[in-house]
């Protein structure tokens, strides 16, 4: 905002929530399972999507906000993670990135749970300090992210390929919304894009979640029927290691790509890594399968 005939940032440092989550609600799977993660939320967002599932912090800012420093945050992590999450932070991207640089200074992970609507200069300034990122890939269709969402399909499509040239741990998320993107063709372009990564870097695994929807803000269609996702998580799978479907019930376990015996068992968000075997490698620590000890696509 303009103070005075300066431009200033009235949202710096100010904060809708702050709250220790599994790592598993972010969603990330891959990524230091079954631990907890410090999740930090803010206001606003830079997309105006009509089905919005945190719209009450996302396109409003009349909210009750804290003020915390990039230091407090760091030291309130106590050398674990930090999750930039629940609304958009890449649009607060100064103090983003202050936190960021805090955090590394302490021995904290960065975690980006966004939508990867940035330009490119910018995108690789945010992805040199993070460790793992959660990227919303809300559709495969650039009119719809022009003209409903109000973003841009090649920005979040550049901000994922990036992330993973720089090696981040990213793991996708999908929302599976009637009326948007709930068609066989259109979640087969996302999930042909994710595998393309695949095969382009000769990755082992970007995990994809697709996850149901549920009547929110300004969009009333019915919620995302569960059999649909099932059945769509399925054929995702016949090209992709890892798909896990999220908000239905059921079970997402991690098995091994090599034995198929279960890596991870999961009940909701509680996960139980006793199919792993950590191993201190240097300063390093790598996980391996504990029943064939072939080396397992976690970090």
């Amino acid at each position: 905002m303009n103070q005075d005939g300066k431009g200033v940032l009235p949202f710096y440092g100010k904060i809708s929530g702050l709250a220790i989550d599994p790592i598993e609600k972010k969603p990330l799977y891959h990524f230091r399972p079954g631990t907890d993660i410090l999740s930090v939320g803010f206001v606003g967002c830079n997309l105006n999507c009509p089905f919005c599932q945190n719209w009450h912090i996302s396109q409003r800012t009349d909210v009750p906000l804290k003020n915390i420093s990039p230091v407090e945050l760091a030291s309130s992590a106590a050398k674990t993670a930090i999750a930039y999450t629940y609304s958009e932070p890449l649009v607060h991207i100064e103090f983003l990135l202050d936190c960021m640089k805090e955090a590394k200074n302490a021995g904290v992970a960065n975690v980006l749970v966004s939508n990867g609507c940035i330009k490119a200069d910018a995108a690789s300034e945010v992805l040199d300090l993070c460790d793992a990122a959660n990227i919303d890939l809300k559709c495969f269709s650039e009119d719809t992210y022009k003209e409903v969402l109000g973003g841009s399909l090649n920005s979040v499509t550049g901000f994922i390929s990036k992330a993973v040239e720089k090696g981040v741990m990213l793991e996708i998320t999908t929302l599976v919304v009637p009326g948007i993107n709930d068609s066989i063709e259109e979640l087969d372009k996302c999930r042909d894009f994710i595998a393309e990564l695949h095969s382009a870097r000769n990755l082992r695994v970007i995990p994809w979640h697709l996850s149901a929807y549920h009547p929110n803000w300004k969009w009333n269609k019915p919620r995302t029927d569960p059999e649909f996702l099932n059945k769509a998580a399925a054929r995702a799978r016949e090209k992709l290691p890892y798909v896990y479907t999220g908000n239905i019930p059921g079970d997402n376990h991690t098995p091994c790509l090599n034995c198929g015996k279960t890596l991870i068992n999961r009940r909701g968000f509680r996960a139980d890594t006793s199919g792993l075997l950590l191993k201190n490698e240097g300063d390093k620590q790598v996980y391996y399968c504990s029943s064939c000890g072939k080396q397992a696509p976690i970090r």
